[in-house]
């Protein structure tokens, strides 16, 4: 491990005010060699290089602790997590969050398994399956402090997704690209429909970084009507 780097980590985090700790320093670590391996035989990141780790999904996952959202012990679901972000670190950032990862493809689940056994927490819901459908299950249908989700779909798709999943007065937080503002403005329906509001907008300056990172922070405000999330493949081929 290179010194520079974990010190990148450690300011990185403080930055955010983020309380970390060798433990906390170790998880990281341990989760991106595990992610590299993996990397080797599934197709989960094209960056393995450690400070671009750090930088880029860890920090980057990360950001929005310097708000104040995500502390105590509040549920979490990340919908369609991939190679776990940002649901991994929020967790390793914060172990009292109860963490569920939603992904579709059980090969990342497996994947998710192994981080989570090699950081050393057993109290994470792994669950395989697509977001349309276990939306309208009711043991996971508005059951959630926060959603949130990381470079899954454009916005109008990804409000459809998770929002179901919120408690009316929980938050959807959602971590975008420098095109947020203009995907903000072709959402405006699935706004409007799904009963949230844009609380903050919140742009992440990362070490080494020049391209803008943007977290938009929803808050549900209204139950979600039964037919969202619609059956799989409908709300990507036609967006609210």
């Amino acid at each position: 491990m290179s010194e520079e780097n974990i010190k990148l980590l450690r300011d990185g985090l403080k930055n955010y005010k983020i309380d970390c700790d060798d433990i906390m320093l170790d998880r990281f670590e341990t989760y991106r060699e595990i992610l590299v391996d993996f990397n080797q035989h599934m197709n989960l990141t094209g960056i393995t290089d450690q400070r671009e780790v750090y930088i880029k999904h860890f920090l980057d996952s990360v950001a929005i602790f310097k708000h104040g959202y995500l502390t105590g012990d509040l549920s979490v679901i990340d919908v369609g997590t991939g190679a776990g972000f940002p649901g991994l670190p929020f967790k390793i950032a914060n172990p009292d969050i109860e963490l569920t990862l939603l992904d579709s493809l059980n090969k990342r689940i497996n994947f998710l398994k192994e981080v989570g056994r090699g950081i050393g927490f057993d109290d994470i819901d792994y669950v395989h399956g697509r977001a349309e459908e276990i939306g309208q299950n009711k043991d996971y249908r508005q059951k959630f402090d926060i959603a949130t989700a990381r470079a899954v779909a454009n916005l109008p798709v990804l409000l459809e997704l998770c929002v179901p999943f919120v408690k009316i007065g929980g938050f959807f937080i959602c971590l975008k690209g420098p095109n947020a503002v203009k995907e903000l403005e072709e959402a405006q329906n699935a706004i409007k429909i799904l009963g949230v509001k844009l609380v903050e907008l919140i742009e992440v300056d990362l070490p080494d970084e020049e391209l803008k990172h943007t977290v938009l922070i929803f808050k549900k405000e209204k139950n979600t009507p039964i037919k969202y999330p619609r059956k799989a493949g409908k709300p990507s081929k036609n967006p609210l």
